[in-house]
Protein backbone atom coordinates (compact mmCIF):
# COMPACT_ATOMS: atom_id res chain seq x y z
CA UNK A 1 0.00 0.00 0.00
CA UNK A 2 1.39 3.38 -0.93
CA UNK A 3 2.06 5.60 2.46
CA UNK A 4 0.47 9.28 2.12
CA UNK A 5 3.94 10.75 2.27
CA UNK A 6 5.28 8.69 -1.05
CA UNK A 7 1.88 9.87 -2.57
CA UNK A 8 2.58 13.37 -1.96
CA UNK A 9 6.12 12.37 -3.04
CA UNK A 10 4.55 11.46 -6.38
CA UNK A 11 1.83 14.07 -7.14
CA UNK A 12 5.36 16.63 -6.36
CA UNK A 13 7.49 15.01 -8.82
CA UNK A 14 4.81 14.96 -11.66
CA UNK A 15 3.62 18.14 -10.71
CA UNK A 16 7.10 19.41 -11.06
CA UNK A 17 7.68 18.62 -14.21
CA UNK A 18 4.52 20.05 -15.51
CA UNK A 19 5.76 22.96 -14.05
CA UNK A 20 8.81 23.12 -16.10
CA UNK A 21 7.13 21.55 -19.50
CA UNK A 22 3.53 22.95 -19.27
CA UNK A 23 3.64 25.51 -22.29
CA UNK A 24 0.59 26.59 -23.98
CA UNK A 25 -1.77 28.56 -21.47
CA UNK A 26 -4.47 26.92 -19.02
CA UNK A 27 -6.28 24.64 -22.54
CA UNK A 28 -3.02 23.16 -23.14
CA UNK A 29 -2.70 22.48 -19.42
CA UNK A 30 -5.87 20.66 -19.32
CA UNK A 31 -4.66 18.42 -22.30
CA UNK A 32 -1.35 17.65 -20.23
CA UNK A 33 -2.70 16.91 -17.15
CA UNK A 34 -5.00 14.47 -19.33
CA UNK A 35 -2.23 12.97 -20.93
CA UNK A 36 -0.30 12.72 -17.54
CA UNK A 37 -3.16 11.68 -14.57
CA UNK A 38 -5.39 9.27 -17.23
CA UNK A 39 -3.89 8.37 -19.99
CA UNK A 40 -0.44 7.45 -18.35
CA UNK A 41 -0.83 7.28 -14.18
CA UNK A 42 -4.51 5.92 -14.39
CA UNK A 43 -5.16 8.39 -11.53
CA UNK A 44 -8.97 8.55 -12.57
CA UNK A 45 -10.78 8.07 -15.99
CA UNK A 46 -11.99 10.29 -18.40
CA UNK A 47 -15.30 10.95 -17.19
CA UNK A 48 -14.27 11.73 -13.45
CA UNK A 49 -11.86 13.91 -15.15
CA UNK A 50 -14.16 15.78 -17.10
CA UNK A 51 -16.11 15.94 -13.87
CA UNK A 52 -13.58 18.25 -12.03
CA UNK A 53 -12.66 20.05 -15.24
CA UNK A 54 -16.18 21.45 -14.99
CA UNK A 55 -16.30 21.88 -11.53
CA UNK A 56 -13.10 23.97 -11.95
CA UNK A 57 -14.25 25.65 -14.93
CA UNK A 58 -17.83 26.86 -13.38
CA UNK A 59 -15.76 28.49 -10.30
CA UNK A 60 -13.70 31.49 -10.21
CA UNK A 61 -10.22 32.00 -10.35
CA UNK A 62 -7.38 29.69 -12.34
CA UNK A 63 -9.56 27.02 -13.58
CA UNK A 64 -5.97 24.75 -14.98
CA UNK A 65 -4.79 25.27 -11.33
CA UNK A 66 -7.73 24.45 -9.21
CA UNK A 67 -7.96 21.03 -11.67
CA UNK A 68 -4.19 20.72 -10.85
CA UNK A 69 -5.05 21.35 -6.72
CA UNK A 70 -8.26 19.33 -7.12
CA UNK A 71 -5.98 16.11 -8.41
CA UNK A 72 -3.58 16.89 -5.85
CA UNK A 73 -6.23 16.27 -2.94
CA UNK A 74 -7.81 13.74 -4.37
CA UNK A 75 -4.25 11.60 -4.80
CA UNK A 76 -2.77 12.94 -1.18
CA UNK A 77 -4.93 14.66 0.36
CA UNK A 78 -4.44 18.48 2.09
CA UNK A 79 -0.49 18.16 1.25
CA UNK A 80 -1.02 16.47 -2.13
CA UNK A 81 -3.10 19.91 -2.73
CA UNK A 82 0.14 21.72 -1.57
CA UNK A 83 2.15 19.56 -3.32
CA UNK A 84 0.92 19.99 -6.55
CA UNK A 85 0.59 23.84 -6.14
CA UNK A 86 3.72 24.67 -5.34
CA UNK A 87 5.53 22.32 -7.83
CA UNK A 88 3.30 23.49 -10.31
CA UNK A 89 3.53 27.22 -10.44
CA UNK A 90 7.40 27.80 -8.78
CA UNK A 91 8.92 27.32 -12.11
CA UNK A 92 7.18 30.30 -13.82
CA UNK A 93 6.89 32.17 -10.50
CA UNK A 94 10.83 32.15 -10.34
CA UNK A 95 11.33 32.58 -13.83
CA UNK A 96 9.15 35.55 -13.70
CA UNK A 97 10.31 36.90 -10.66
CA UNK A 98 13.66 37.16 -12.07
CA UNK A 99 12.52 38.63 -14.85
CA UNK A 100 11.01 41.45 -12.91
CA UNK A 101 14.21 42.35 -11.30
CA UNK A 102 16.24 42.35 -14.16
CA UNK A 103 13.96 43.26 -16.97
CA UNK A 104 16.69 45.19 -19.20
CA UNK A 105 18.79 42.19 -19.96
CA UNK A 106 16.12 40.58 -21.36
CA UNK A 107 14.95 41.11 -25.69
CA UNK A 108 11.25 40.65 -27.53
CA UNK A 109 10.48 37.30 -26.99
CA UNK A 110 7.30 36.90 -29.53
CA UNK A 111 9.52 35.79 -32.57
CA UNK A 112 11.84 33.59 -30.85
CA UNK A 113 12.24 30.08 -32.66
CA UNK A 114 12.03 28.55 -29.25
CA UNK A 115 8.87 29.76 -28.21
CA UNK A 116 6.91 29.46 -31.77
CA UNK A 117 7.79 25.63 -31.51
CA UNK A 118 6.15 25.57 -28.10
CA UNK A 119 3.08 26.82 -29.16
CA UNK A 120 3.03 24.47 -32.14
CA UNK A 121 3.22 21.96 -29.70
CA UNK A 122 0.46 22.85 -27.31
CA UNK A 123 -1.74 22.70 -30.38
CA UNK A 124 -0.67 19.22 -30.69
CA UNK A 125 -1.36 18.50 -26.98
CA UNK A 126 -4.65 20.01 -27.24
CA UNK A 127 -5.70 18.47 -30.19
CA UNK A 128 -4.58 14.83 -28.44
CA UNK A 129 -6.45 15.53 -25.88
CA UNK A 130 -10.16 16.33 -27.35
CA UNK A 131 -9.45 13.62 -29.39
CA UNK A 132 -9.14 11.05 -26.34
CA UNK A 133 -12.01 12.29 -24.24
CA UNK A 134 -14.15 12.87 -27.41
CA UNK A 135 -13.80 8.77 -27.63
CA UNK A 136 -14.80 7.78 -24.12
CA UNK A 137 -17.16 11.25 -23.59
CA UNK A 138 -19.21 11.50 -26.76
CA UNK A 139 -19.25 8.27 -28.40
CA UNK A 140 -22.91 8.90 -29.52
CA UNK A 141 -25.05 11.28 -31.47
CA UNK A 142 -27.14 12.99 -28.31
CA UNK A 143 -23.48 13.91 -26.41
CA UNK A 144 -22.22 14.23 -29.83
CA UNK A 145 -24.50 17.00 -30.37
CA UNK A 146 -24.13 18.37 -27.00
CA UNK A 147 -20.49 19.17 -27.18
CA UNK A 148 -21.32 20.46 -30.81
CA UNK A 149 -23.69 23.10 -29.41
CA UNK A 150 -20.83 23.73 -26.97
CA UNK A 151 -18.67 24.81 -30.05
CA UNK A 152 -20.45 26.91 -31.72
CA UNK A 153 -21.76 28.96 -28.68
CA UNK A 154 -17.99 29.59 -27.65
CA UNK A 155 -17.11 30.50 -31.45
CA UNK A 156 -20.02 32.19 -32.34
CA UNK A 157 -20.67 34.44 -29.76
CA UNK A 158 -18.32 37.38 -29.30
CA UNK A 159 -16.37 38.39 -26.75
CA UNK A 160 -17.91 42.00 -27.20
CA UNK A 161 -21.54 40.71 -26.88
CA UNK A 162 -20.82 38.81 -23.59
CA UNK A 163 -17.55 37.59 -21.93
CA UNK A 164 -16.08 34.79 -23.31
CA UNK A 165 -16.22 33.15 -19.02
CA UNK A 166 -19.65 33.70 -19.26
CA UNK A 167 -20.69 31.39 -22.36
CA UNK A 168 -18.16 28.97 -20.47
CA UNK A 169 -20.43 28.46 -17.97
CA UNK A 170 -23.48 28.46 -20.03
CA UNK A 171 -22.48 25.94 -22.16
CA UNK A 172 -22.08 23.36 -19.46
CA UNK A 173 -25.18 24.79 -17.94
CA UNK A 174 -26.68 24.12 -20.90
CA UNK A 175 -24.82 20.88 -21.31
CA UNK A 176 -26.21 19.89 -17.72
CA UNK A 177 -29.57 20.67 -18.65
CA UNK A 178 -29.99 18.43 -21.39
CA UNK A 179 -27.82 15.89 -20.24
CA UNK A 180 -30.98 15.41 -17.05
CA UNK A 181 -33.69 15.51 -19.64
CA UNK A 182 -32.19 14.23 -22.73
CA UNK A 183 -29.56 11.38 -21.87
CA UNK A 184 -30.16 8.06 -20.43
CA UNK A 185 -28.72 7.95 -16.95
CA UNK A 186 -25.47 5.86 -16.63
CA UNK A 187 -24.92 3.17 -14.13
CA UNK A 188 -21.93 3.76 -11.89
CA UNK A 189 -21.91 0.12 -10.16
CA UNK A 190 -23.94 -0.70 -6.89
CA UNK A 191 -26.17 2.09 -5.32
CA UNK A 192 -26.47 0.50 -1.58
CA UNK A 193 -22.95 -0.92 -0.88
CA UNK A 194 -22.16 0.43 2.66
CA UNK A 195 -19.42 2.97 3.17
CA UNK A 196 -16.80 1.61 5.12
CA UNK A 197 -16.62 3.52 8.71
CA UNK A 198 -13.30 5.27 8.33
CA UNK A 199 -14.17 6.77 4.74
CA UNK A 200 -17.76 8.29 6.51
CA UNK A 201 -15.44 9.87 9.13
CA UNK A 202 -13.00 10.97 6.42
CA UNK A 203 -15.79 12.51 4.79
CA UNK A 204 -17.30 14.03 7.79
CA UNK A 205 -14.18 15.40 8.17
CA UNK A 206 -13.44 16.40 4.71
CA UNK A 207 -16.56 18.45 4.55
CA UNK A 208 -16.30 20.46 7.97
CA UNK A 209 -12.82 21.45 6.50
CA UNK A 210 -14.63 22.64 3.03
CA UNK A 211 -17.45 24.67 5.30
CA UNK A 212 -14.48 26.30 7.39
CA UNK A 213 -12.38 26.74 3.82
CA UNK A 214 -15.45 28.35 2.43
CA UNK A 215 -16.15 31.00 5.35
CA UNK A 216 -12.36 32.03 5.02
CA UNK A 217 -13.34 32.77 1.58
CA UNK A 218 -15.73 34.95 2.12
CA UNK A 219 -14.30 36.32 5.46
CA UNK A 220 -10.83 37.25 3.48
CA UNK A 221 -13.21 38.62 0.34
CA UNK A 222 -15.18 41.03 2.72
CA UNK A 223 -12.47 41.63 5.62
CA UNK A 224 -9.52 42.29 3.39
CA UNK A 225 -11.14 45.95 1.40
CA UNK A 226 -12.32 46.53 5.04
CA UNK A 227 -8.83 46.22 6.84
CA UNK A 228 -7.12 48.11 4.35
CA UNK A 229 -9.45 51.43 4.67
CA UNK A 230 -9.18 51.09 7.91
CA UNK A 231 -5.19 50.61 8.14
CA UNK A 232 -3.96 52.20 4.90
CA UNK A 233 -1.30 49.53 5.09
CA UNK A 234 0.34 48.71 2.34
CA UNK A 235 1.00 45.01 2.87
CA UNK A 236 -2.56 44.45 2.97
CA UNK A 237 -2.99 46.62 0.71
CA UNK A 238 -1.40 44.36 -1.95
CA UNK A 239 -2.60 40.78 -0.47
CA UNK A 240 -6.31 42.25 -1.05
CA UNK A 241 -5.89 43.71 -4.60
CA UNK A 242 -4.42 40.01 -5.52
CA UNK A 243 -6.95 38.07 -3.50
CA UNK A 244 -9.87 40.30 -4.91
CA UNK A 245 -8.35 39.60 -8.45
CA UNK A 246 -8.36 35.87 -7.87
CA UNK A 247 -11.48 35.27 -6.39
CA UNK A 248 -14.00 37.57 -8.27
CA UNK A 249 -12.59 36.92 -12.01
CA UNK A 250 -13.70 33.68 -14.02
CA UNK A 251 -12.22 32.38 -17.45
CA UNK A 252 -8.17 32.42 -16.19
CA UNK A 253 -4.82 34.60 -16.69
CA UNK A 254 -5.88 36.71 -19.84
CA UNK A 255 -9.44 37.41 -18.33
CA UNK A 256 -7.76 38.75 -14.92
CA UNK A 257 -5.16 41.29 -16.91
CA UNK A 258 -8.03 44.46 -16.71
CA UNK A 259 -8.61 44.17 -13.69
CA UNK A 260 -5.25 43.99 -12.57
CA UNK A 261 -4.45 46.89 -14.47
CA UNK A 262 -7.05 48.61 -13.46
CA UNK A 263 -5.94 48.17 -9.59
CA UNK A 264 -2.62 48.66 -10.34
CA UNK A 265 -1.53 51.27 -13.48
CA UNK A 266 -3.60 54.11 -12.77
CA UNK A 267 -2.44 53.94 -9.20
CA UNK A 268 1.14 53.90 -10.26
CA UNK A 269 1.77 50.85 -8.37
CA UNK A 270 2.90 48.95 -11.37
CA UNK A 271 4.20 51.14 -14.40
CA UNK A 272 2.89 50.61 -17.65
CA UNK A 273 5.06 49.63 -20.07
CA UNK A 274 6.59 47.46 -17.24
CA UNK A 275 2.74 46.26 -16.69
CA UNK A 276 2.78 44.81 -21.16
CA UNK A 277 6.40 43.54 -20.74
CA UNK A 278 5.86 41.05 -17.87
CA UNK A 279 2.89 40.24 -19.67
CA UNK A 280 4.34 39.70 -22.47
CA UNK A 281 6.61 37.55 -20.76
CA UNK A 282 4.32 35.64 -19.07
CA UNK A 283 2.97 34.32 -22.34
CA UNK A 284 6.37 32.73 -23.00
CA UNK A 285 6.88 30.64 -18.94
CA UNK A 286 5.32 27.12 -18.31
CA UNK A 287 2.76 26.53 -15.81
CA UNK A 288 -0.18 28.89 -15.05
CA UNK A 289 -0.47 32.33 -16.00
CA UNK A 290 -1.71 33.54 -13.07
CA UNK A 291 2.21 33.56 -11.56
CA UNK A 292 2.17 36.96 -13.54
CA UNK A 293 1.32 38.00 -10.15
CA UNK A 294 5.00 36.99 -9.07
CA UNK A 295 6.24 39.07 -11.67
CA UNK A 296 4.13 42.25 -10.64
CA UNK A 297 4.47 42.07 -6.97
CA UNK A 298 8.09 42.47 -7.89
CA UNK A 299 7.86 45.21 -9.40
CA UNK A 300 5.67 47.30 -7.01
CA UNK A 301 7.19 50.90 -7.03
CA UNK A 302 5.68 51.40 -3.30
CA UNK A 303 5.24 48.74 -0.83
CA UNK A 304 6.93 45.25 -0.52
CA UNK A 305 8.52 44.67 -3.96
CA UNK A 306 11.29 42.42 -5.11
CA UNK A 307 11.09 38.75 -3.66
CA UNK A 308 8.64 40.38 -0.78
CA UNK A 309 6.17 41.31 -2.89
CA UNK A 310 6.30 38.29 -5.42
CA UNK A 311 5.78 36.39 -2.63
CA UNK A 312 2.71 37.82 -1.13
CA UNK A 313 1.39 38.43 -4.83
CA UNK A 314 1.73 34.95 -5.60
CA UNK A 315 0.23 33.64 -2.48
CA UNK A 316 -2.84 35.75 -2.60
CA UNK A 317 -3.76 35.60 -5.97
CA UNK A 318 -4.05 31.34 -5.80
CA UNK A 319 -5.42 31.56 -1.94
CA UNK A 320 -9.41 31.92 -3.50
CA UNK A 321 -8.90 29.07 -5.60
CA UNK A 322 -7.14 26.97 -2.95
CA UNK A 323 -9.87 27.71 -0.82
CA UNK A 324 -12.74 26.73 -2.63
CA UNK A 325 -11.33 23.90 -4.32
CA UNK A 326 -11.11 22.56 -0.51
CA UNK A 327 -14.82 23.68 0.10
CA UNK A 328 -16.67 22.33 -2.71
CA UNK A 329 -14.96 19.20 -3.89
CA UNK A 330 -16.74 17.29 -0.93
CA UNK A 331 -19.57 18.49 -1.40
CA UNK A 332 -19.39 18.05 -5.62
CA UNK A 333 -18.23 14.36 -5.09
CA UNK A 334 -20.97 13.27 -2.76
CA UNK A 335 -23.30 15.40 -5.20
CA UNK A 336 -22.23 13.51 -8.54
CA UNK A 337 -22.99 9.85 -7.00
CA UNK A 338 -26.47 11.30 -7.22
CA UNK A 339 -28.61 9.45 -10.19
CA UNK A 340 -30.26 12.86 -11.25
CA UNK A 341 -26.58 14.52 -11.02
CA UNK A 342 -24.90 11.89 -13.26
CA UNK A 343 -27.11 12.27 -15.80
CA UNK A 344 -26.66 15.74 -15.81
CA UNK A 345 -22.78 15.33 -15.36
CA UNK A 346 -23.12 13.05 -18.69
CA UNK A 347 -24.36 15.75 -20.72
CA UNK A 348 -21.66 18.76 -18.67
CA UNK A 349 -19.01 15.77 -19.49
CA UNK A 350 -19.97 16.37 -23.48
CA UNK A 351 -20.35 19.89 -22.98
CA UNK A 352 -17.14 20.15 -21.78
CA UNK A 353 -15.10 18.31 -24.97
CA UNK A 354 -17.19 20.84 -26.64
CA UNK A 355 -15.22 23.78 -24.90
CA UNK A 356 -11.81 22.26 -25.30
CA UNK A 357 -12.43 21.80 -28.86
CA UNK A 358 -13.22 25.10 -29.20
CA UNK A 359 -10.10 26.71 -27.12
CA UNK A 360 -8.00 24.33 -29.78
CA UNK A 361 -8.94 26.63 -32.65
CA UNK A 362 -9.01 29.77 -30.71
CA UNK A 363 -7.25 30.76 -29.10
CA UNK A 364 -4.34 27.17 -29.50
CA UNK A 365 -4.60 26.99 -33.19
CA UNK A 366 -4.97 30.77 -33.88
CA UNK A 367 -1.57 31.46 -31.98
CA UNK A 368 0.20 28.72 -32.19
CA UNK A 369 0.23 27.85 -35.85
CA UNK A 370 1.09 31.07 -37.89
CA UNK A 371 2.65 29.83 -40.64
CA UNK A 372 3.23 26.37 -42.77
CA UNK A 373 6.61 25.37 -40.72
CA UNK A 374 4.36 25.60 -37.39
CA UNK A 375 1.63 23.11 -38.65
CA UNK A 376 4.04 20.80 -39.58
CA UNK A 377 5.73 21.01 -36.74
CA UNK A 378 2.42 20.69 -34.50
CA UNK A 379 1.30 17.71 -37.09
CA UNK A 380 4.48 15.76 -36.31
CA UNK A 381 3.99 16.61 -32.47
CA UNK A 382 0.69 15.25 -32.74
CA UNK A 383 1.80 12.15 -33.97
CA UNK A 384 4.68 11.27 -31.91
CA UNK A 385 2.01 12.04 -29.12
CA UNK A 386 -1.01 9.85 -30.35
CA UNK A 387 0.41 7.23 -31.65
CA UNK A 388 4.15 6.93 -30.99
CA UNK A 389 2.66 7.02 -27.50
CA UNK A 390 5.78 9.98 -26.79
CA UNK A 391 5.13 11.60 -23.44
CA UNK A 392 3.66 15.25 -23.31
CA UNK A 393 7.10 17.12 -21.71
CA UNK A 394 9.24 15.03 -24.18
CA UNK A 395 6.91 16.45 -26.94
CA UNK A 396 6.96 19.74 -25.48
CA UNK A 397 10.98 19.84 -25.87
CA UNK A 398 11.71 18.32 -29.08
CA UNK A 399 9.35 20.97 -30.38
CA UNK A 400 11.17 23.89 -28.65
CA UNK A 401 14.31 22.55 -29.92
CA UNK A 402 12.97 22.28 -33.20
CA UNK A 403 12.05 25.75 -33.17
CA UNK A 404 14.72 27.09 -32.38
CA UNK A 405 16.69 24.90 -35.08
CA UNK A 406 14.63 25.89 -37.60
CA UNK A 407 12.00 28.61 -37.19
Amino acid sequence: MTTAPARTAEVAGSFLRLGLTSFGGPVAHLGYFRETFVGRRSWLDDRDYADLVALCQMLPGPASSQVGMGLGLRRAGLPGLAAAWVTFTLPSAILLTLFALGLSAFGELGDAGWLLGLKAAAVAVVAGAVQSMAKSLTPDARRASIAGLAIVLMLVIPNSIVPTALVQVAAIVLGGVLGLVWLKRPHRGAKNRETPAETRVASRGARRLGISALIAFVALLVGLPALTAVTGDATIRLIDIFYRAGALVFGGGHVVLPLLEAELVPTGLVDHDTFLAGYGAAQAVPGPLFTFAAFLGASMTTGPSGILGAGIALLAIFLPAGLLVIGILPFWERLRSWEPATAALTGVNAAVVGLLGAALYDPVFVEGITSPATLALAVAAFIAGTMWKVPAWATVIGAGLLGWLLL
